[in-house]
């Protein structure tokens, strides 16, 4: 199969009947990767399709569920990571598109890569962490932080400490004043 048929599906049998439906599955491998970022879908990547074909009066509706395994950096701590990645699309792919941001039916086969790719690149997360509490790196050395550093007190800028000292003031006098918080 060449790159520019991997993506497509054969809708011959439900063309201009509506009512009509069918349900396949199917693994593909990506031709390109998807998406630039610090996630990626890589190319060769195994792509699992779940997807249903309705004919509609004014086209094919394509319902797909799309899993593969995200590749990232994670935004923190710079680690690279991968983890399993799902994604869902609807799409209408009409007999004759009226506009030119609308999917076309071309023949008995729709493309399926422009809709696939657009829900993948969405979907993948702008700033993805290896884990939820990642301490990130130390912004002064530079080294892997882990959670009992990350926890410690920032140092205060110079230019800010008389108001630290504000705050530090109030609390104490929340303190004396509440005789229930002692």
């Amino acid at each position: 199969m060449t790159s520019s048929r991997v993506y497509e599906e054969n809708v011959r049998e439900i063309v201009d009947r509506p009512g009509e439906m069918r349900e396949r599955a199917r693994r593909l491998q990506a031709v390109e990767a998807f998406g630039e970022s610090l996630a990626t879908v890589r190319a060769g990547e195994d792509i699992d399709l779940d997807v249903r074909l309705e004919s509609v009066h004014e086209g094919i509706l394509v319902s797909a569920l799309a899993r593969t395994t995200m590749h990232a950096q994670c935004g923190r701590c710079l680690t690279e990571f991968s983890e399993p990645f799902e994604v869902e699309f609807q799409e209408l792919f009409a007999y004759t598109p009226s506009e030119a941001d609308e999917y076309g039916v071309h023949g008995d086969h729709v493309n399926l890569e422009p809709p696939l790719r657009d829900a993948v690149v969405l979907a993948l997360p702008f700033q993805p962490v290896c884990r939820p509490d990642c301490p990130g790196l130390d912004p002064e050395t530079g080294e892997l932080r882990d959670a009992r550093t990350a926890a410690e007190s920032v140092p205060v800028d110079p230019r800010w400490a008389a108001l630290a000292g504000l705050l530090a003031e109030e609390t104490d006098a929340d303190r004396k004043s509440d005789p229930e918080s002692k």
